[in-house]
């Protein structure tokens, strides 16, 4: 017997947070999340999605009183706005394998939205395109990026046998860096640079680079409008990025391109990878796994990239090729071997094709499901 619970107090959302690092405790490639982050993430008063988004979450007990699932219901109003449509998605979606436990989840998450007028329900996907989202179906023998998903294999068929089909699915690569950058790579940016009187932004500091923020996030906003799942980010939900990225960043790793009035065009954002190092730390800063994450952040072999927008005006102008030209500087600087893509979804061939000239090897896909509501 299953029994579905409401999560209703800060003491339950940390039971919810938690139970995915109890579920894959003895499983290797799995990469806890911040418990931290995790918990403001799903808190209405410390995250600004909340602006246009309501969400609700449930746990799934067994007989013994024990945890055996999890999912959240969120509903992004600003996202139905765009599409015309009424969806509700899911996520944080953690389970052990028991269709019975699954199958509980879900009714409780589908009444949920059936009672607030939605009409279909995908996921897994967060309150915007920055949490994680899909379900892992190629990869299990793989580490996750920090900003990705780990989940067993079963996950897949107990979702089929609930009647959602597939949506999308996002691939990432491991892409493998030469000993050596070819030149014509440089030339061929420095090229594109002098054609589109383009530059390079040069930043001494991070509150020099805190001083584009709102220019970079302008420009995903724009970028981004018709990705998948994509909500245009509020003021509020850009300070909340900004808060959580700045004091990771190595500049380094960040490429800026502006034209001749200073207006961002393009930018590319990478971050060491933090995978090993979350893993340590438990899912905890304190007392410790904030010093595993800052050595990770100094010393590295792997790079996450993060974000890659570039302006509607100046796609297909290679504009794409000063940002790697730059970032690559970085890359050989400190002795980067590997870089791992994020998930990007699979018909984005624009940065997909990033890669096209280099190593690579496609080893991770996640899903995202659909279910019409009946």
């Amino acid at each position: 017997m299953i029994t579905i619970k409401v999560v209703s107090s800060p003491k339950e959302l940390r039971r919810f947070v938690e139970f995915p690092n109890k579920l894959y405790r003895e499983n290797k490639f799995y990469v806890p999340q911040l418990v931290s982050a995790d918990m403001a993430a799903l808190d209405p008063k410390k995250n600004h999605a909340f602006e246009f988004c309501e969400a609700k979450y449930w746990l799934a007990y067994n007989e013994q009183g024990e945890i055996v699932g999890r999912i959240a219901g969120i509903i992004n109003r600003e996202y139905n706005k765009k599409t015309g449509i009424n969806y509700a998605r899911f996520g944080w979606l953690d389970f052990i394998d028991d269709h019975e436990v699954v199958t509980a989840l879900f009714n409780a998450a589908e009444s949920w939205a059936k009672k607030k007028g939605m009409q279909i329900v995908s996921g897994p996907l967060g309150f915007l395109e920055f949490d994680a989202s899909g379900v892992l179906v190629e990869g299990f023998d793989e580490y996750p990026t920090a900003y990705g998903k780990y989940n067993f294999p079963y996950y897949e068929e107990h979702i089929k046998q609930l009647g959602y089909v597939k949506d999308t699915d996002w691939i990432e690569f491991q892409v493998t860096v030469p000993e050596v950058i070819p030149e014509v790579y440089g030339r061929f940016a420095r090229m594109i640079e002098e054609k589109e009187n383009l530059h390079v932004v040069q930043f001494k500091s991070k509150r020099d680079l805190s001083l584009y923020f709102d220019r970079i996030f302008d420009l995903l906003n724009q970028a981004y409008r018709n990705i998948h799942g994509f909500s245009e980010l509020s003021q509020g939900q850009i300070d909340d990025l900004k808060s959580q990225f700045v004091p990771q960043v190595n500049l380094d790793f960040i490429s800026v391109v502006a034209n001749e009035k200073d207006e961002v065009v393009g930018f590319g954002i990478c971050l060491p990878s933090l995978s090993l190092a979350l893993q340590k730390a438990h899912g905890k800063l304190f007392p410790f796994g904030f010093i595993h994450i800052l050595k990770a952040l100094r010393k590295n072999d792997t790079l996450d990239t993060l974000l890659i927008s570039i302006a509607d005006d100046y796609r297909n102008k290679g504009v794409n090729s000063i940002i790697f030209d730059h970032t690559s500087k970085g890359i050989i600087k400190h002795g980067i071997k590997y870089i791992e893509t994020t998930r990007e979804l699979e018909n984005n061939h624009n940065v997909i094709n990033l890669w096209g000239k280099f190593e690579t090897r496609l080893h991770k896909r996640a899903r995202c499901y659909i279910k019409e509501l009946q």
